[in-house]
């Protein structure tokens, strides 16, 4: 065999030893003159978006199994060329079927920062997260699904973060359009319809007590009243309808209903507020944004 002969067919037999592993080009771990462009930190490097099924505790201590992206980071220090990507999936993994809260992801955390030496780690979970919804006048249930992200993070000092994303879809009736239909009416006998459209809360809250989805769910409902609806027969549109007649609001009422609800709850310590509404007037969107 000649010594530089190379073969194109897979071997399915080779089993590399510890030993032979040990011996493996690993450039990652290679010295800083193998950095390429400036020799600098960087904040978050990692895997995004990677998907396995994860079991999430539920309000009535049930569990619930749900497909999630998991994006999983640490930083960089300057003097290192890169990390080992693998260790992030394979610290992820050892926890896979255990049941996901926020002091799990602390102790994935922990073994980030002493797998891969970091100083910085952080992990972030999206899922749609499913609760019943009863229809408002008919008594039909159906599955109202909310987006929501857990994003769990430990800095160089061990200081810990637990912040939740979740996003509330609910119908904006404008009162301004709803005063000018009324006066369309009254005044002239012309029939006029208000515009209301689809909106979305983005609210993103810092806690440190213990805080569920279905609390999320729950302060949004009270402060904006008029969710979207899952199963819906005439009465339930009727009672829509109402509803919307009688909680009006602007995106700017929208964004301080939920900070009157948000700022009266002890667990939480930060938050901030976006809100969305998708005109029906505009071909543009109506947005407020509340820190």
């Amino acid at each position: 065999m000649k010594p530089n002969t190379l073969y194109s067919k897979y071997d399915s037999t080779y089993k590399p030893t510890k030993q032979d592993i040990e011996k493996f080009p690993d450039l990652q771990n290679g010295p800083s003159s193998l950095i390429q462009g400036a020799n600098v930190e960087i904040q978050q490097v990692g895997i995004h978006n990677f998907k396995l099924p994860l079991k999430f505790k539920t309000k009535n201590e049930s569990t619930i199994e749900l497909e999630t992206k998991v994006t999983g980071t640490v930083s960089l220090d300057a003097h290192k060329k890169g990390i080992n990507m693998s260790r992030i999936m394979r610290s992820f993994y050892n926890y896979k079927d255990d049941v996901f809260d926020f002091d799990l992801l602390e102790k994935i955390l922990l073994s980030y920062k002493e797998n891969l030496s970091s100083f910085n780690a952080k992990i972030l979970l999206k899922f749609s997260y499913p609760i019943i919804q009863t229809s408002l006048r008919s008594d039909l249930n159906g599955y109202q699904y909310y987006d929501v992200n857990m994003c769990a993070e430990l800095n160089k000092n061990g200081d810990f973060r637990k912040i939740f994303h979740f996003d509330f879809v609910y119908s904006s009736a404008c009162p301004c359009s709803y005063e000018l239909s009324e006066y369309a009416k009254s005044s002239r006998q012309i029939a006029a319809v208000p515009h209301s459209q689809r909106s979305v809360a983005r609210v993103s809250v810092e806690f440190n007590e213990n805080l569920l989805v279905e609390d999320l769910q729950e302060m949004c409902k009270t402060a904006l009243q008029t969710e979207t609806q899952v199963m819906v027969k005439r009465e339930d549109e009727m009672a829509f309808a109402e509803l919307n007649g009688s909680y009006l609001k602007f995106v700017e009422d929208a964004s301080r209903l939920l900070f009157e609800q948000l700022i009266s709850d002890h667990r939480i310590v930060d938050f901030r507020i976006v809100c969305s509404h998708q005109e029906s007037l505009h071909s543009h969107d109506a947005i407020s944004v509340l820190l």
